[in-house]
């Protein structure tokens, strides 16, 4: 069987050495975890890497622990990791219900949080629950490490804020101010791994304090802060409930695509988003409700 493309292979074994050789390569490297878009993009000829290095042997990337004031998340955790975990369970469950809608089991059982936030496609679960969450993502390079926050992390389509001889170590999940309900709501044509209509992310706080985030109905994953400002500090009714869903026009600008139209999005993220936020706050009050579910 002939070889797709050519490109020089490397599987360093030190995140040093992987440092070096992204910092030697520069944008003609590609980092190597999961597989699961990089591998299709070179098969197709989307990206032409001179260089992919693998950093699958690198165990401190493997790093799914508490910090100080909340989660830590290395660049090689995969979403079955997250779904399976105890501490992500306990403490952030909208993390484990966005990554419970991630394409198939054995995609999530390759795919990691970090290669997904690297592809930035406009329909990324996982961006909403990370960006209400108010995540760091963690690079280094040559030239040392940097913090960026997730609200700025996402530049446009398929776009993010890496730079050339750079490599995500992993992200850090900050816990809430106190006690807080999540709920994400993602819109598909099926159950599956068809990429998201529409995606909403919600966390609900003590206070009436709301974050919301969408995804799939723009060009990239972000955060809706009009809706959040109407709906802070005000207990959730059905009138309340109307006018934050009628300031979502001015937050998305949804397109027509093969899986949904512009219509179709701008009317369905408004019910999702009353259920999204029935659901939170149902869940922030200890209510039962199912985790997991793509459509509440």
């Amino acid at each position: 069987m002939a070889v797709a493309r050519e490109f020089e292979y490397f599987r360093p074994e030190t995140l040093e050495h992987s440092i070096s050789l992204l910092g030697e390569y520069g944008e003609n490297a590609r980092v190597l975890a999961g597989g699961t878009d990089m591998a299709l993009k070179i098969k197709q000829g989307v990206e032409t890497p001179k260089a992919v290095v693998d950093i699958k042997g690198i165990s401190e990337l493997e790093r799914l622990e508490s910090t100080d004031n909340g989660l830590h998340l290395g660049a090689l955790v995969t979403f079955s990791q997250v779904m399976a975990s105890g501490l992500v369970a306990a403490n952030f469950p909208l993390l484990r219900d966005a990554a419970a809608t991630v394409g198939s089991v054995g995609i999530r059982n390759r795919a990691t949080l970090v290669g997904s936030l690297c592809s930035a496609v406009p329909s990324l679960d996982i961006g909403p629950a990370l960006l209400v969450h108010e995540a760091v993502v963690l690079t280094r390079s040559a030239g040392g490490t940097r913090k960026t926050g997730i609200n700025k992390w996402f530049t446009g389509p398929k776009q993010c804020a890496l730079e050339p001889g750079e490599l995500v170590t992993g992200i850090v999940v900050p816990l809430p101010p106190g006690k807080a309900g999540g709920c994400y709501v993602k819109r598909g044509r099926y159950a599956g791994k068809d990429p998201a209509q529409a995606g909403v992310g919600i966390l609900a706080m003590e206070k009436n304090d709301y974050r919301v985030a969408f995804c799939a109905v723009g060009p990239v994953a972000k955060r809706a802060p009009s809706i959040e400002t109407c709906l802070h500090g005000q207990e959730l009714t059905d009138p309340l409930i109307k006018a934050a869903q009628a300031l979502v026009p001015q937050e998305i600008s949804p397109i027509t695509d093969i899986r949904a139209s512009k219509a179709y999005r701008t009317l369905i993220i408004k019910v999702m988003l009353e259920r999204g936020l029935k659901t939170a706050v149902s869940r922030l009050k200890g209510k039962p409700s199912a985790h997991g579910a793509i459509w509440i």
